[in-house]
């Protein structure tokens, strides 16, 4: 059973290590990624671009030319997937929800492709429990928000590697 994730990004240039997207993005099983640029004003969509080009699985870019919220960002990589792939399960994951939090997404990429098994079953329990039929928008879940709950260790360094070898 595939899951869909959508990575809201928004002048992350700084904070994406391509080659460690890459490398996770590749690892990743059953999983469509739709990375969101919501308007940046950086070099955040040619770095998404370059990692689109460069994965070996398919990797979708919606580019948002106005800033929109969050919510707005995450209905619009919704909209997309639902529309080019046959999901039942999609999550995202915010850049904006991380800013208070002391990991990086480079840290929650690792851990959502190393979880990514027991966050599905977990999302899949969450559904059946609800008794009536989510719409589209209801039924996308907050990745962040289910490894907090499920308390899966984030780890809480950045895995950039120019920042670690200093």
């Amino acid at each position: 059973m595939k899951i869909g994730v959508i990575i809201v990004l928004h002048n992350n240039e700084k904070d994406i290590d391509a080659d460690f997207f890459i490398e996770y993005l590749n690892q990743a099983k059953n999983v469509e990624i739709c990375f969101v640029n919501n308007a940046s004003r950086d070099h955040t969509y040619q770095l998404l671009k370059e990692i689109k080009e460069s994965s070996e699985r398919t990797v979708s870019l919606v580019d948002i030319k106005k800033f929109k919220s969050d919510i707005s960002a995450v209905r619009s990589g919704a909209r997309f997937m639902f529309n080019q792939f046959d999901l039942e399960h999609i999550g995202y994951i915010s850049t904006n929800q991380i800013k208070s939090k002391p990991y990086s997404i480079n840290s929650l990429i690792k851990s959502m492709s190393e979880n990514q098994d027991v966050i599905l079953k977990y999302n899949i329990s969450i559904m059946k429990k609800k008794e009536i039929k989510q719409t589209l928008f209801q039924s996308v879940f907050s990745i962040i928000e289910y490894l907090e709950k499920l308390k899966i260790n984030i780890q809480l360094f950045n895995l950039k590697p120019e920042l670690t070898q200093n």
